[in-house]
């Protein structure tokens, strides 16, 4: 036989191999992090559960997912195990920031917008005069025709005898 009807398949042996061996690496990875579980470490299951270890077993995990609520999980239903600081960010929403000299911004926008000293155009569009806009509310218009018809009368100006409308 020839080395060139060899090569196709020498390369997808070695593929082969390579793709297993890293597999191999990540199940080791996992089986390591399963081992090293301690009680009261924050977990997330396969599931996507997240809970706190209170007992770890040979097989089996014991989970605390609530006050009175405890779970038994095999332990390869363990998907990851959290650090303590992204477990409450996750669980309780508590941010754990070392830098707390920074200036924190505001929830609202209001405070934002304030000034130490009141300008003229700050003054002049605070004023709570209302704007019109040349719309009528639906409480001015007539609810009915003939309501209609003595409002549009009472507008136009009375006609003395001998006035023409045309001006």
């Amino acid at each position: 036989m020839n080395i060139v009807t060899l090569l196709p398949f020498i390369v997808l042996i070695g593929a082969m191999f390579l793709m297993t061996r890293s597999a191999k690496r990540k199940q080791q990875a996992a089986a390591q992090m399963r081992n090293d579980m301690q009680p009261g470490t924050g977990v997330r299951t396969i599931g996507g559960m997240y809970a706190t270890v209170k007992e770890v077993n040979e097989e089996t995990v014991l989970l605390d997912a609530g006050p009175g609520v405890e779970l038994l999980f095999a332990k390869n239903s363990i998907g990851a195990v959290l650090g303590d600081d992204e477990y409450n960010r996750i669980v309780h929403g508590i941010e754990h920031d070392l830098k707390t000299d920074e200036a924190v911004v505001p929830d609202d926008a209001s405070s934002l917008t304030e000034t130490d000293e009141p300008s003229d155009d700050a003054s002049a569009a605070s004023d709570d005069k209302p704007i019109d806009l040349g719309k009528k509310d639906a409480a001015d218009e007539p609810a009915d025709e003939t309501e209609a018809a003595e409002v549009k009368a009472e507008e136009e100006p009375k006609k003395i005898d001998g006035e023409s409308d045309a001006k």
